[in-house]
């Protein structure tokens, strides 16, 4: 967190779903209101927020006292229903976290939850009474806690509401900033679960759409679901995939080599991409100078030629809100004008689906040039 001379409010959440909540007044942080639990259900929703529901999928082992996960591994799946209270009048992408014993006015706070079999899941999301056959399924990045994770998806659903309650699929990462070698292993590590939790989607009749976004290294773990999917011969469940993959953490190199075996899918692979997120560029340090995915130049014209020959859609982000200081989590401010992206496919499929690069334009039309997002976009 940068220095400020103003008062900056942010938290650390701790093993079990507790976390310490401090403040930083210039360069002096103070800590207070500790140990109190984020994902403990404090009550209904205020008339000043909107209720939102989601289903959280996870093989994080849970944590032990049983009322949360942490980053160690398991080959069980765990699944859960919540219900999360979410302001109406929120600051852009900032989660406010609940604070013990306060009133929780202008914050996101859970007011429900309760834990589902496997055999179960499919049917919470596909018998909602809003339910319009799409389903979204979020996979979080590295150095994310459960409670992080969660709260983000909470956000995302908000700003694009959509019919039924979107999947989050939390893999184990460590949740350290300092933990990036165990985050890329216990990525790879859960190929096998996310397969099964999009497997089980697709395979539903009534679910007719499916959106996969992978943020950073979540998105490497997204292709290597899609790759099982495809090596598993499940063409039903690639036809309904559109594949959103935001700041991809991902060799360019070893992304060819995915989209090789997976082939060409109906819709075309959506890149979010930004050359200044400075956690790719670090990512790029620590893989011996190897160039990733999510930060390539679309003013390169070989980057360009690249993605029309692939059929992948790269959508600069590059100017939209950051609340990292990174860079890296302008996804979340991109989720806020990306059901569009839905929207555009479902009424004009032919003529988007057919194209390689587009953008957003300022009254939020998809468009082949100048192949970047206007910086107006976000000011609407």
């Amino acid at each position: 967190m940068r220095s400020s001379t103003r008062a900056v409010i942010g938290f650390h959440c701790y093993k079990g779903g507790t976390c310490d909540r401090w403040i930083r007044n210039g360069t002096d942080r103070l800590w207070f209101s500790a140990f109190w639990g984020v994902l403990t259900p404090i009550g209904p929703s205020q008339a000043s927020a909107q209720t939102v529901r989601l289903i959280a999928a996870t093989n994080r082992a849970r944590s032990p006292d049983g009322k949360s996960y942490d980053g160690k591994w398991t080959s069980a799946l765990s699944i859960e229903r919540y219900s999360l209270s979410v302001p109406i009048n929120r600051n852009g992408t900032e989660i406010d976290y609940p604070i013990k014993g306060r009133d929780q006015k202008g914050r996101y706070f859970v007011v429900q939850r309760e834990s589902l079999t496997p055999n179960r899941f499919v049917g919470a999301i596909t018998d909602a009474p809003d339910f319009d056959g799409t389903v979204a399924i979020f996979v979080h990045g590295y150095n994310n806690s459960y409670q992080e994770a969660l709260y983000r998806t909470a956000q995302m659903a908000a700003d694009v509401p959509s019919g039924g309650p979107p999947i989050l699929f939390a893999w184990p990462s460590a949740a350290s900033v300092l933990g990036y070698v165990a985050d890329r292993d216990a990525a790879i590590y859960s190929r096998t679960a996310l397969t099964a939790v999009v497997g089980a989607v697709g395979k539903s009749p009534k679910v007719k759409r499916i959106i996969l976004l992978g943020h950073s290294m979540g998105g490497f773990l997204s292709m290597e679901a899609v790759r099982q999917l495809r090596l598993r011969g499940e063409t039903k469940t690639l036809d309904k995939l559109q594949i959103i993959l935001a700041s991809p953490d991902i060799d360019v190199d070893v992304f060819q080599s995915q989209m090789l075996d997976i082939g060409t899918l109906p819709t075309p692979i959506t890149l979010l991409v930004s050359k200044s997120d400075r956690a790719l560029i670090v990512s790029s340090i620590l893989a011996g100078e190897r160039e990733r995915v999510g930060k390539v130049d679309i003013d390169d014209p070989i980057v360009e030629a690249a993605a029309k020959a692939n059929k992948l859609r790269v959508v600069d982000i590059s100017s939209l809100k950051s609340v990292d200081g990174l860079g890296h989590d302008r996804f979340a401010t991109f989720a806020r004008i990306g059901g569009r992206l839905v929207r555009e496919e479902v009424q004009n499929r032919k003529s988007i689906g057919n194209v390689g690069v587009f953008v957003f334009d300022a009254a939020g039309s998809a468009v082949t040039s100048p192949f970047r997002v206007a910086g107006a976009i976000i000011r609407q």
